[in-house]
């Protein structure tokens, strides 16, 4: 978390928006938009649908460690994990230091340790499945785009991430019901390198401790693991709906399913992304992908802006005042 993550996050960001308007914006077009009673209500029900999807990451996090965290503490997880999505590569994103945030909010090593694995399952399982369902209700030339090379280069790295996706699925999906031994095994392994010794025998109580967390977590029926897949889902679909409210905003028309659809897409292409948060790629892909949906690129540019603030830069505002908190180590004097 280091500023400079931040501050490079934010310069490329804006600075790919910023060229854009450059090269292509025409400000007189602007005036053109009717700030009237259907786009204030698509502003609002965006922010509402951000809200939404912030909701269900939270009542996962309360699912998942079975009621042990309060609101205001899942709320500070959240936070924690998105601000950590949005200045890493999404490659990293924030729920590989969902044990980190939960362990200093008081739940065990091995537990926060599980909810981590159990998290990034739900995230994977959802997202592959989602988007087999997607690649099949949709011709490739109208989900991918109709420009030559888009279609090509973009479809077959989207698949080839589904790809791996569904492979780091499968793992996950052996790690939290199966074999949680083998994790203990790796990380074991792992600090018993000379130069991570030191560190060894915390890692061993930390591993009995994710194989008892395990072994408890497996004696809960089907209707525990839906409900946080449920959370999962919804949190999911609610994010891919803040485009669809901001269509509702800006747009003149076009089909709104299929601009649902091309979330998915836009989502997996970021996974790519070296920069952090998908900085850059993300707000050209927007430009690329739903200029059909608005009457001119200069709108389409304004709503990508739009739509950054609403799903990006808000968590590097929100991160702000959370961590510094907690890095001192006073989160409850938030």
């Amino acid at each position: 978390m280091n500023k400079k993550h931040i501050v490079l996050a934010v310069v490329l960001g804006l600075s790919v928006i910023g060229y854009m308007f450059y090269k292509d914006v025409d400000t007189h077009k602007f005036s053109g938009i009717q700030f009237g009673f259907q786009t204030w209500m698509g502003i609002v029900i965006a922010i509402l649908c951000f809200a939404a999807q912030n909701f269900g990451m939270m009542w996962r996090y309360r699912l998942l460690t079975e009621g042990r965290l309060s609101w205001k503490q899942v709320f500070r997880v959240n936070v924690l994990c998105e601000f950590t999505s949005a200045v890493t590569p999404s490659s990293v994103g924030g729920s590989s230091l969902i044990f980190l945030y939960l362990y200093k909010e008081g739940i065990s090593a091995g537990k926060s340790t599980m909810v981590m694995i159990a998290s990034l399952f739900f995230d994977e399982l959802f997202l592959f499945l989602s988007c087999i369902v997607i690649a099949c209700l949709f011709p490739f030339d109208t989900l991918f785009g109709e420009t030559a090379w888009i279609n090509a280069g973009v479809k077959w790295v989207f698949f080839a991430v589904v790809t791996a996706v569904g492979l780091w699925t499968l793992l996950l999906y052996i790690a939290l019901f199966y074999k949680p031994q083998w994790i203990k095994a790796i990380l074991i392994a792992l600090f018993s390198l000379p130069f991570l010794r030191r560190w060894k025998e915390k890692i061993v109580h930390l591993t009995d401790d994710l194989v008892s967390s395990s072994q408890r977590m497996r004696q809960h029926d089907i209707s525990f693991w839906l409900r946080p897949f449920a959370s999962t889902a919804c949190a999911w679909c609610f994010r891919y709906a803040i485009v669809n409210a901001l269509l509702l905003a800006f747009s003149s028309g076009g089909n709104h399913l299929l601009a649902y659809a091309r979330q998915w897409i836009l989502w997996m292409i970021s996974i790519v992304s070296p920069t952090p948060g998908g900085s850059g790629l993300s707000e050209y892909m927007f430009k690329v992908y739903y200029a059909d949906f608005f009457p001119d690129i200069s709108t389409t540019i304004l709503v990508a802006l739009v739509w950054r603030i609403i799903t990006y830069y808000s968590y590097l505002i929100a991160g702000a005042f959370v961590v510094p908190h907690w890095i001192k180590g006073n989160p409850k004097s938030l």
